[in-house]
């Protein structure tokens, strides 16, 4: 009879019971003085614990999670969910893990100073990142009118320099940012 490894069994049968399109784990492992291997994904007090795979993002098509959780938060706070899916894909084309060079991550890239103030606590987490994004797009929202145009300047270059310059700032990225999230929420707006 075949021994099959314990570490694959808890892997298949952990990937064949998801129900997240997201599942996100470091798993530890060590085998104790009798043999027994103690898998966790949440490793105890004690040292013997060893990082057996580094956390791993498993994407499950682009379903209904995300989208659920869009409309829910877009409800919320009042905001056109075609507008958060624009801003969504114009900042890290859906990729939950992704990280700016100048420290913004997450789906809506926030900046830690903006998450915080928008009471996230989590910037890798999806529905944590929608939430606090929706939240702050929803305030630039009323900032500035509802004039989108300038809203999603603000969600790019700051609040500041859409009150210095009074229109879009004269910044090429923010210019062409703005272009980009109008053409995809046109795009969302459609179907």
């Amino acid at each position: 009879m075949m021994k099959i490894p314990a570490l694959f069994i808890f892997l298949f049968i952990t990937t064949l019971l998801a129900t997240e399109a997201v599942c996100v784990a470091d798993f530890y492992s060590y085998t104790d003085s009798s043999g027994k291997m103690h898998i966790t994904n949440a490793p105890k007090t004690t040292a013997r614990y060893v990082m057996i795979m580094r956390e791993t993002v498993v994407k499950r098509g682009k379903g209904e999670w995300l989208e659920n959780i869009i409309k829910v938060k877009s409800d919320k706070y009042g905001v056109d969910p075609a507008l958060v899916k624009a801003l969504i894909k114009a900042e890290s084309d859906f990729d939950t893990g992704a990280l700016s060079d100048a420290g913004a991550s997450g789906l809506m890239q926030l900046m830690p100073g903006t998450a915080a103030e928008m009471g996230v606590k989590d910037r890798t987490d999806p529905a944590d990142n929608i939430e606090g994004g929706v939240k702050y797009l929803s305030r630039l929202l009323k900032q500035f009118g509802t004039d989108t145009r300038l809203a999603i300047a603000a969600y790019n270059a700051g609040e500041n320099a859409v009150l210095r310059y009074g229109t879009v700032p004269p910044f090429a990225e923010t210019e062409a940012y703005v272009k980009k999230v109008l053409r995809y929420y046109k795009n969302y707006g459609e179907k």
